[in-house]
């Protein structure tokens, strides 16, 4: 016979002296992550190998605080890194489409944008300055006074001679022409026709002399006017350079360890050099050419936007690697985006509308992601994979990444990256990936799984207390008094589901903390104590437990047909759980066999009428194997059994009530009746060792709670796997019902122990001679099973006989 647990064996109870303190208020508070040591071991490893592909999937249910632990242990490691440089785009000179990419120590990025503002600034004052002096006048009439006394005298001697030749030179819509004269006036039409035909020639044959020449004076002033107009340019060039070459010299001495810079500079001083025309006067009012915007950058060269500095990623406030979380890595915030502007119903953009995404910004340090949210927006995942492939940050257009973007758009020079990236996620996800990603075992060879539960040690309840006292700090909570500690690491190890482990899930500890500083509050309490931790728990369940009341009403108006009084052949109470979500609770159901004649076997009606899981159907099976072994060694196994669980109308699935259902039928076979006061759970394989379930503790509180509404007479209780005593933490009520002996459980190797439970006989030796002690349960089941043979040997031989009659008729 099964011996029943204690008081002391149902609950593990925590002494409150183990945290030395009166309450959590004289801890010191705890940074860091408790209890997570292997995944701890995995990020070091992860984090600090610099090779490529070394990046993070953090694995883990959701409330163990990965997110939180995660970006805390991070931060910490960060602050003992250099701080990474400033990136900076600027106007390519030589491919607007292209803008170049510069690399800055940080802090750098926002001094030079602010240098550039006032270098431009003071460049426009001092060419303006320059091209408004007397010097810069007086050398400029110089050159033009030259040329335009030239052409004054070409012209003159030309005029001359064309008079001398009879002709007057006109100025018409298609150039100048030679008019013939007559007494000193241009020739009219009437007179020229009176002319000879020889004059006529004559005149024809001059004009003709003096257009080439005039051609020909008209060329070599044009030569001239170019020689006068380089030296125009030339001269404005140099006025220019002298104008601002100091400017840009004291500017590059301050830049002189940056080469990108000099560079950049050189470029820019050549281009104001080049296009001085814009720096002559002062810049317009933006709406005084209001049809200049349409143009787009062409339209802004007054605005001087290509002299600008785009700050990409400014770190000048940064102390350390930066630490990125991104909670909507679309795909734009996640690798940047190139913005546009509507004017007029025109799109434009230039270099200063790149954006940065959380990669640039992560650069240098750590980007910390949910896989979830980058499977869930359309080309993240991909977008990732590419960037730490390829190693640089390419911006660009969605639609041009996909090929369905045909305009002409920026491509900016891609960025050099330098970062670790920490994938978060359930376990799921890290198998499917594996499984179905090609590149992700390259990309992510660090696995860092985080762990439901921890031991219950002393030094981990030290450290439980401690982390208790930095959320009540952090928070501003009311601290917890050394018997609420105690009551929190007791509900702490009934979430884990075993009294030697402490759940990790700390955002599930942090709630029902916060709801008995509520409850502490209402009663006016300095501190949390037991009972406000209690009140909380209890609230948090009756919250949740409707349904679980309405089933209980239920089976109290009968129904639900659940029997906790008599004694039944066939039949008996086994224990279900049922998962709500957000909230589990047990529940009895009844189990019936029927047994006679025939060769069908165990028939799980469940499973034909296709209500049986896999796991329940395979548990099914295993008795079928345990009957055979037991009892059909020498005889046929004639037997046509059916299994049922009554008032079922969903799927059942697991194996848990399995060695239920063979007490059922050993009673049926047996005609033992069975103590319906009496629950089972528990699994059973062919040797008849009763194995270990899941949701213990809901199913033997679920039971209890039928029979306390119906009047605890001392004789209910629950017969459970012996192997699960350890994951017993049941409820303080249920406590309190087994410690004065009105609510009793038993745990059980074998279902030989268990049957004794449940009919209070033996189940019986086998003897030398192959039989069963007599009138024991097994020699009740082997001469029931004998006698089914017998029977259905006859049966068979009866209709043997009828048949050869038959033949013989």
């Amino acid at each position: 016979m099964a011996k029943e647990l204690s008081a002391e064996q149902v609950r593990k109870r925590c002494d409150p002296s183990v945290f030395g303190c009166n309450s959590t208020g004289e801890l010191e508070p705890m940074e860091g992550i408790i209890g997570q040591d292997r995944a701890l071991s995995a990020l070091r490893f992860g984090l600090n190998v610099a090779e490529a592909g070394f990046n993070i999937f953090v694995s883990g249910p959701a409330g163990t605080g990965r997110t939180t632990a995660i970006k805390s242990f991070l931060e910490a490691l960060a602050n003992e890194r250099e701080t990474p440089p400033d990136w900076c785009y600027v106007h390519n000179f030589h491919d607007a489409y292209c803008p170049r990419a510069l690399k800055l120590p940080a802090g750098t990025g926002r001094n030079l944008q602010r240098d550039m503002k006032s270098l431009i600034a003071d460049a426009q004052l001092s060419i303006t300055l320059a091209f408004a002096s007397k010097e810069y006048a007086d050398q400029r009439t110089e050159i033009t006074d030259g040329f335009n006394q030239k052409r004054e005298t070409m012209f003159s001697e030309l005029r001359k001679k064309a008079e001398d030749r009879g002709f007057l030179i006109q100025s018409t819509p298609v150039g100048l022409v030679f008019a013939p004269t007559s007494k000193g006036e241009p020739m009219s039409e009437e007179e020229y026709q009176k002319l000879s035909s020889e004059d006529q020639e004559e005149l024809k044959r001059k004009r003709e002399e003096l257009t080439r020449e005039l051609k020909g004076r008209i060329t070599q002033l044009r030569s001239e006017e170019n020689t006068v107009r380089k030296q125009l340019e030339d001269t404005d060039r140099e006025v220019v350079r002298y104008s601002i070459s100091h400017l840009f010299e004291e500017l590059r001495n301050n830049y002189s360890q940056l080469p990108q810079v000099a560079d950049y500079l050189n470029e820019v001083k050549q281009d104001v050099i080049e296009n001085s025309e814009q720096f002559k006067s002062e810049p317009k009012a933006p709406d005084a050419e209001p049809l200049s915007a349409m143009q787009g950058p062409a339209g802004r060269q007054q605005s001087f936007w290509k002299y600008d500095i785009n700050i990409l990623v400014d770190n000048s406030e940064l102390k350390g690697a930066p630490v990125i979380l991104e909670l909507n890595p679309t795909f734009s915030n996640l690798l940047g985006r190139i913005e546009k502007e509507s004017q007029f119903g025109a799109l434009y953009t230039d270099f200063t509308m790149i954006k940065s995404g959380s990669l640039h910004r992560a650069n240098g340090g750590y980007l910390v992601v949910r896989v979830e949210d980058l499977l869930a927006n359309f080309q993240s995942w991909e977008g990732l994979k590419r960037t730490l492939r390829d190693g640089k940050l390419v911006i660009e257009e969605i639609g041009e990444r996909l090929g369905f973007m045909v305009t002409k758009s920026l491509r900016p020079e891609p960025i050099p990256l330098d970062i670790k990236v920490v994938v978060i996620g359930e376990p799921l996800f890290y198998y499917m990936l594996l499984r179905l990603d090609l590149e992700f075992k390259e990309l992510f060879k660090v696995r860092a799984d985080f762990d439901t539960w921890m031991d219950r040690t002393e030094a981990n309840l030290s450290d439980y207390a401690a982390v208790i006292c930095r959320l009540c700090e952090k928070e501003n909570l009311k601290h917890l008094t050394s018997g609420a500690l105690a009551k929190i690491i007791e509900h702490s190890s009934r979430l884990a589901g075993d009294q030697k482990k402490l759940s990790t899930l700390f955002a599930d500890i942090a709630d029902i903390i916060r709801e008995a500083g509520f409850w502490a509050g209402e009663a006016g309490a300095s501190l949390i104590e037991a009972s406000h931790l209690e009140k909380a728990i209890e609230q948090r369940v009756y919250r949740s437990n409707l349904i679980q009341q309405r089933i209980n009403e239920m089976i109290d108006k009968g129904m639900i047909m659940i029997d906790t009084e008599e004694e039944k052949v066939g039949q008996l109470n086994g224990l279900e759980v049922l998962d709500l979500g957000d909230f589990s609770f047990g529940k009895p159901a009844r189990i019936t066999a029927s047994v006679g004649v025939g060769r069908e076997g165990l028939i799980d009606i469940e499973r034909e009428s296709k209500l049986g899981g896999r796991l329940h159907s395979k548990g099914v099976m295993i008795l079928n194997g345990y009957i055979t072994e037991k009892y059909a060694r020498d005889v046929p196994f004639s037997l046509s059994a059916r299994l049922v669980f009554e008032q079922s109308y969903e799927e059942i699935e697991g194996d848990s009530a399995s060695s239920a259902e063979l007490y059922t039928l050993l009673s049926s076979l047996s005609g033992l009746p069975i103590k319906q006061s009496i629950a089972v759970t528990g699994s059973v394989n062919q040797r008849g060792e009763v194995q270990a379930i899941g949701g213990l503790n809901e199913k033997i509180e679920g039971f209890f709670e039928v029979c306390k509404a119906r009047g605890l007479r001392g004789k209910e209780g629950v017969v459970i796997p012996q192997s699960n005593i350890r994951n017993l933490m049941l409820k303080e009520e249920v406590v309190e019902a087994v410690k004065a002996g009105r609510f009793h459980i038993y745990p059980v190797v074998t279902i030989d122990e268990g049957i004794g439970v449940l009919t209070g006989r033996k189940m019986g030796q086998r003897l030398a001679d192959g039989s069963f002690e007599s009138d024991s349960v097994n020699d009740r089941v082997q001469r029931r099973l004998t006698a089914l043979a017998e029977r259905l040997r006859d049966f068979t031989k009866g209709e043997e006989k009828d048949r050869s009659v038959n033949d013989k008729a």
